[in-house]
């Protein structure tokens, strides 16, 4: 159930290019799964920003967000001690438990990575061994690969020009593991390209929302049961329910 809460800004800094951590004070314990989000209201903007939750702690809630228009660009300007409305409580996470005792591969996109970084550390956790595949366009771009390494994650990184990891995609280093089951998020032609190797696993879809928590229809995907809307039926999604070809 979406519940409306001021959260502090603890920190607001930069990890790499256009991309920054935002810790914030406040409620973490409706948090169920990794991979759930929140809608951050900004002064003068009519719709509330969706960004998936990295990672919490207690009461302290870490998000990770791409400067992409002028509601993010408002975001990177604001300081440690301001507040923030958020609506949380929203998406259906990822679910671990049928990944348990299988060889799993985690495979972000971008800002597809920070929602992964939860779900990692709830994995190695259980004592799960974790090989992690992130893509990013260019090594300005990366962010995050030594906090997966001290969960004790085989990190694999790959950028679209070669200037850190392999070069290419991320379905190419895929393709060269040995895995049973996989989480993936990240932009749509990653989760389309991932989805056709025909693994088993779930997909967390990055979609524009209008409300978050699933009034105005404006975030479907299509399924094998008919349209899903991401905000309340995901963002994560079972790799055996979606449909690709519309």
């Amino acid at each position: 159930m979406e519940q409306r809460s001021l959260y502090t800004i603890l920190e607001n800094a930069p990890l790499a290019q256009d991309v920054f951590r935002l810790r914030l004070l406040g409620d973490a314990g409706w948090i169920k799964r990794p991979g759930q989000f929140v809608n951050i209201a900004l002064a003068g903007k009519y719709l509330r920003r969706p960004i998936s939750v990295c990672d919490w702690d207690g009461d302290v809630l870490t998000l990770i967000y791409k400067v992409v228009g002028s509601g993010t660009e408002q975001m990177s300007r604001m300081a440690p001690g301001e507040k923030l409305d958020l609506l949380t409580g929203l998406g259906n996470g990822f679910d671990a438990a049928p990944a348990r005792g299988k060889k799993i591969a985690l495979a972000g996109g971008g800002v597809g990575v920070p929602p992964l970084y939860g779900l990692a550390r709830v994995l190695s956790r259980a004592g799960e061994s974790v090989c992690c595949v992130l893509g990013f366009r260019s090594h300005a771009d990366v962010f995050y690969e030594h906090e997966f390494r001290a969960l004790g994650c085989d990190v694999r990184i790959v950028t679209d020009d070669g200037s850190c990891g392999a070069k290419g995609f991320v379905t190419d280093v895929l393709k060269s593991l040995d895995y049973d089951y996989y989480f993936a998020c990240g932009p749509q032609p990653m989760l389309r390209a991932v989805h056709a190797l025909g693994k088993e696993g779930q997909l967390s879809f990055e979609e524009r929302m209008g409300c978050g928590f699933g009034a105005c229809m404006g975030c479907t995907c299509k399924t094998l049961t008919g349209y899903k809307r991401i905000c309340v039926d995901g963002p994560v999604l079972l790799s055996g329910e979606v449909r690709f070809d519309a």
